[in-house]
């Protein structure tokens, strides 16, 4: 696995190997490594993941097929800066309307 680091940006480096880690799937076999695994642990484990590809593999064809309807995008997912209101756009300053206030 390589990454480079352009303007000795190494944050941003490192950043985008852990990325790449994660998405190879490197730190789930670390923790899985991490302790011995029977073989019969083993089986089973290999058989669930299977059984888990199968299951996804044949939901994408479905939805493919227009057989089950194809899940929402989430334009919000990330919520980073400048997309959208965000959370302190009531525009009161933190103050609650005479409406929402509760009273004791």
């Amino acid at each position: 696995m390589q990454v480079f680091v352009r303007e000795n940006n190494v944050d941003q480096a490192l950043r985008v190997l852990k990325k790449k880690m994660q998405r190879e799937g490197v730190f789930r076999e670390m923790k899985r490594r991490k302790a011995y695994e029977k073989p019969s642990e083993r089986k089973t484990r290999e058989k669930a993941e299977a059984i888990r590809r199968a299951r996804k593999a044949a939901r994408k064809q479905a939805q493919r097929d227009g057989l089950i309807p194809m899940p929402k995008r989430r334009d919000d997912a990330r919520g980073g800066v400048g997309r959208g209101p965000g959370r302190f756009a009531s525009g009161d300053g933190g103050q609650r309307s005479q409406e929402t206030r509760r009273l004791p």
